[in-house]
């Protein structure tokens, strides 16, 4: 991405033909006093919302992934019987 530097003064006069060259991939870069303030670059739109669904059948797991522990379960258990008591 190339980029320039130009005062305020200038961006004012030339807005629409820098805002062209930041369509065009360039950076612009606003300057007060010599210091850099802004820069003008191109839109990259926001990705697009998340579609439930969209990895159906493209992951694969383990059988053992949804397996219980028999200590956890049997922490579990204890847990359970001590709050019915």
């Amino acid at each position: 991405m190339t980029a320039h530097i130009v005062n305020t003064h200038e961006a004012k006069s030339r807005l629409s033909e820098l805002i062209r060259e930041a369509e065009g991939g360039a950076e612009v870069i606003v300057a007060r006093n010599g210091h850099p303030v802004a820069r003008i670059v191109p839109w990259r739109p926001a990705h697009s919302a998340r579609t439930p669904g969209a990895w159906a059948g493209q992951v694969e797991y383990g059988d053992d992934v949804v397996g219980s522990d028999e200590e956890v379960v049997a922490i579990f258990d204890e847990s359970a019987e001590a709050d019915l008591l």
